[in-house]
């Protein structure tokens, strides 16, 4: 995520401060007027107040031991109205176009909801009701968790958009190492008989290819001229000859196979344990300028001292980009999963202790009360089982910035 520059946070913050959008700072028991300033009259027990004519009625979620309910309370005349002779429905019309409908029986001194009122409790209200023979119908908006931001704003903030929809979940480990030359990847290049070093004819770090002359030598017995050649492909490391020189056996040069190089991996017990031979690896240069895939080849069958076991991957070199004896990290990856819908780790924030996201429908953010199946699993993604429809655009980059603002605007979760 590249970094927002600190104007910009400004000029974003300040604009909203001057601004309650769209329902941004209204709470439950709160009408859509964009009045802030006389505060709604309440119910006798603190609820929705809805009257008319000498007929009142009183909307509660309420939550104390139960999942969220609405009851109903009636009135005549600011006495509790104690019929049966009603029948009460209640439409909640949702941001992204859901209704739920709500039918009520009565309850001790209340009518109670059929329904669970599912987060967030944020809605436009239909509340009809036909008590002793006569019907009532009301109107109102309770908004939490919302608000409206325009397209350049949105621009200018840099927030980015996904689409909550299946894909894979992906768990990995991360390990840190070394890069390491492959076994058998070194050859050491002698004179055959002794000779007389006439000319070397490459240099070190030169690539070769197999049969390759390297060497001019002269037998100093045959008197007769003779080349060296490379025993297979790989790269001039050392070179130990110089022209003129005397040699009998001894080594004249050194070369090193490292079109493929071993990646040495650290890994503590909790780790190992996740460990398979043949899992992906994503090895990256320590500035994560560079990257390439990998799979382990071998896991220690014991600790070190330090209770640390060793690791092997095996990662093409091509370019020699990986040089032996580079620091390295590694993310093993050690389980996929195809799930029905995912969302981004970066895009989950806390509102009201929960876990949350921000769904955009239009111009209008509202949070997101998610369910997911394992909160610990997925680096990338999570498995969300609930509380976001398929398909739904959600903040996946600068959502605290859409948290900041409702919680700037007063978002509340008054009843």
């Amino acid at each position: 995520m590249k970094p927002i520059k600190l104007l910009s946070i400004v000029f974003f913050i300040a604009v909203f401060s001057q601004n309650l959008l769209a329902g941004g700072g209204h709470g439950h028991g709160h009408d859509d007027h964009g009045d802030h300033h006389e505060e709604e009259p309440k119910g006798p027990k603190g609820g929705k107040w809805l009257t008319q004519d000498q007929f009142g009625l009183e909307v509660i979620i309420f939550e104390q031991g139960v999942e969220p309910e609405m009851r109903i309370y009636l009135y005549d005349d600011h006495r509790l109205l104690a019929t049966k002779d009603a029948e009460i429905i209640v439409t909640l019309g949702r941001l992204g176009g859901d209704k739920d409908l709500i039918k009520f029986i009565p309850e001790q001194d209340y009518w109670v909801g059929d329904a669970v009122i599912r987060e967030p409790h944020s809605y436009d209200v239909t509340v009809q009701a036909k008590v002793n023979g006569k019907a009532y119908e009301w109107h109102y908006a309770s908004y939490e968790g919302r608000v409206e931001i325009s397209d350049r704003l949105i621009k200018k903030a840099g927030i980015k958009l996904e689409k909550a929809e299946s894909g894979l979940i992906t768990t990995k480990e991360t390990l840190y190492g070394i890069i390491a030359p492959k076994q058998n990847s070194h050859a050491d290049i002698a004179a055959p008989f002794p000779s007389i070093v006439k000319h070397i004819l490459v240099s070190e770090g030169d690539e070769l290819s197999p049969g390759q002359a390297v060497l001019t030598l002269k037998n100093t017995e045959s008197q007769q001229t003779y080349t060296v050649n490379a025993p297979g492909k790989g790269v001039v490391t050392q070179i130990h000859a110089a022209i003129g020189q005397k040699v009998d056996t001894q080594i004249l040069m050194e070369m090193m196979d490292l079109s493929s190089v071993w990646v040495e991996l650290s890994a503590f017990p909790e780790a190992i344990e996740k460990l398979t031979k043949g899992q992906t690896v994503d090895v990256y240069d320590l500035h994560q300028h560079e990257k390439v895939q990998g799979n382990l080849i071998y896991i220690a069958p014991v600790m070190t001292g330090g209770h640390i076991a060793r690791a092997r991957a095996v990662i093409a070199n091509a370019d020699g980009h990986w040089r032996v004896g580079m620091h390295i990290k590694a993310d093993v990856i050690t389980q996929q999963k195809q799930v029905p819908i995912r969302i981004k780790r970066s895009a989950i924030q806390r509102f009201r202790g929960m876990p949350v996201v921000f769904a955009k429908f239009g111009n209008t953010f509202e949070v997101r009360m998610i369910e997911m199946a394992n909160e610990n699993q997925g680096t990338d993604y999570v498995e969300v089982t609930g509380g976001i429809k398929p398909g739904t655009d959600y903040v996946s980059e600068n959502s605290y910035l859409i948290k900041a603002d409702i919680l700037k605007s007063g978002a509340s979760h008054d009843h």
